[in-house]
């Protein structure tokens, strides 16, 4: 049984991937800041999981509830930040940005510099992360979203290169979702849209092969890979 840290398990891919791994017999903490929504969770499996309340915005008291946390439950094995928000704003109104800004920028270097430090000091540990496909690029639609991912996607590359430095088992999994069916997805004629379960069930493996990188589901590898090549004067098109 490992004992894993799941934040944003209250809902989307987060609650999906709790609910899998809660079958498989591993302990998972949930963590949101919808607590109802987490007991919800609890309540079908009392024996392997509990419950903390956590908002990844509440920057001054993040690594006192992040301590109480991860000591609730002593090693923890694995951290999975399923917690992220983006919304799209054609009209750049600097509120929905900032929101944007302080959950995916802020919220998530005070996360991961908390968990890597840990996992460093326990000798060992692995922290997954859910960025986006959106992050390779610059998007129109929600820009301070994209901009967030691409945050996130060179700050897990840096934490990456800095375990490899420390020679302990301690593992960095960037997982670059392309569209999943949550609130998340907004907008009309969504490409490749995956259902939640299949998305949640390419996370747990990928986690569970230790990627480096993954893309979920499997087949936004070749939209990465494209978006990567085109020129800017045929993405400015699209």
């Amino acid at each position: 049984m490992r004992n894993i840290v799941v934040i944003g398990a209250s809902s989307g891919i987060g609650r999906e991937v709790a609910d899998q791994l809660l079958k498989s017999g591993d302990f998972v903490v949930l963590c949101s800041r919808r607590t109802a929504l987490l007991r919800e969770i609890h309540e079908m499996y009392p024996r392997n999981s509990i419950v903390h309340t956590l908002d990844i915005t509440e920057l001054s008291t993040l690594e006192i509830n992040l301590a109480s946390i991860f000591g609730s439950v002593g090693q923890v094995d694995l951290l999975l930040l399923a917690s992220g928000t983006g919304d799209l704003n054609p009209e750049l109104s600097f509120g929905l940005e900032r929101n944007t800004i302080q959950t995916n920028v802020e919220g998530f270097t005070a996360l991961v510099d908390f968990a890597f430090n840990h996992f460093q000091k326990q000798g060992k540990g692995h922290l997954a992360v859910i960025s986006s496909v959106g992050g390779l690029r610059g998007g129109v639609a929600a820009p301070a979203y994209n901009a967030s991912k691409a945050y996130q996607i060179n700050y897990l590359e840096a934490l990456q290169i800095k375990a490899r430095k420390l020679q302990l088992p301690v593992y960095v999994t960037d997982l670059r979702c392309g569209l999943v069916d949550t609130a998340m997805a907004k907008g009309e004629g969504l490409f490749w849209i995956s259902p939640v379960p299949k998305a949640a069930t390419q996370i747990i493996r990928a986690i569970s092969m230790k990627k480096r990188v993954a893309y979920v589901t499997r087949r936004w590898r070749i939209i990465a890979m494209v978006l990567k090549i085109l020129p800017y004067s045929l993405y400015s098109r699209i």
